[in-house]
């Protein structure tokens, strides 16, 4: 199983030399991946910017925005975007896509929340593809370019949670890019499982990719490092949500990622990404001698 690494975006504070610095630093350490994720309306950087930074700086590890929330934006738009990074890190890009949860960020991008977003999010997944094929959205239009480095575009991965969505992933993504709380390995195994049947029955011939992530914390204050991340980024939750979630958030030692890195892996997981709760680059090194 591969390990990934996630900038610490969602952890208020994060500037250009940290972003470099902890780009550098997943890039010449044990990991496969550099990850990072959207919001609109909380204190992180905007996602494509962030990665087309952390690709300029890095050589070797895949650059994976987990996830955009596709449905916020327009597909023609996140076609070049993707192109472009894919362009910037010389073919190293893998998409995650999701539909996201939090409808002040829909409201700020001015786009419905309650609309049947699985829906549109298949249909534009369709038109990514088409517009790294070289064809054009829309008959007699120019196509969209810089075309991907790689061929037909990056992979495709879906943000998916939830057992309906995971089975209908199976129609157009590659894989999974899953979260989980504490992680639970019960619920990994069942949104694995539930992948696997689901690429079965849609008669694909490649297993789906499977990669999950969790929040974790090392160091001497890294339960309270973990409590406040929580409080802050689930917030929107509403009062006592994230008190109840916190304690089951269980990565705050180094024999609790070693034990978790373990469990995962024998789940048949390909890819675990790592996500940080503090802006301390030296948490890599933290990592680093654990696995």
């Amino acid at each position: 199983m591969q390990i990934g690494m996630n900038l610490p975006v969602m952890v208020p504070g994060l500037t250009r030399d940290l972003i470099i610095e902890w780009s550098r630093r997943i890039d010449g350490g044990p990991f496969s991946s550099l990850a990072a994720g959207e919001r609109i309306t909380f204190p992180n950087p905007e996602i494509i910017v962030t990665l087309a930074t952390a690709a300029a700086v890095t050589e070797r590890v895949r650059i994976v925005p987990t996830v955009v929330v596709l449905p916020m934006h327009p597909a023609g738009l996140v076609a070049k975007q993707i192109a472009t990074l894919d362009v910037v890190s010389n073919g190293r890009v893998t998409l995650g896509v999701g539909v996201g949860a939090r409808a002040e960020d829909y409201r700020a991008m001015e786009i419905p929340f309650e609309q049947p977003k699985l829906r549109r999010l298949e249909a534009q997944v369709g038109e990514l593809r088409r517009a790294w094929s070289g064809a054009p959205l829309f008959p007699g239009d120019q196509p969209i370019e810089p075309l991907p480095v790689q061929p037909g575009g990056p992979p495709i991965l879906a943000g998916s949670l939830a057992l309906p969505s995971i089975r209908r992933a199976a129609r157009w993504a590659d894989g999974l890019c899953g979260f989980s709380f504490g992680p639970s390995c019960d619920e990994i195994q069942q949104s694995f499982d539930a992948a696997r049947a689901a690429w079965r029955n849609a008669g694909r011939t490649e297993p789906p990719r499977l990669v999950t992530s969790c929040w974790f914390a090392l160091g001497s204050e890294a339960r309270t490092q973990m409590d406040g991340y929580i409080e802050r980024y689930l917030n929107f939750l509403g009062p006592g949500v994230a008190e109840q979630i916190a304690p089951t958030c269980s990565v705050v030692s180094a024999a609790r990622l070693r034990e978790t890195v373990a469990d995962i892996a024998s789940l048949g997981c390909d890819e675990l990404i790592l996500v940080p709760t503090t802006l301390d680059p030296n948490e890599l090194d933290r990592v680093a001698r654990h696995l």
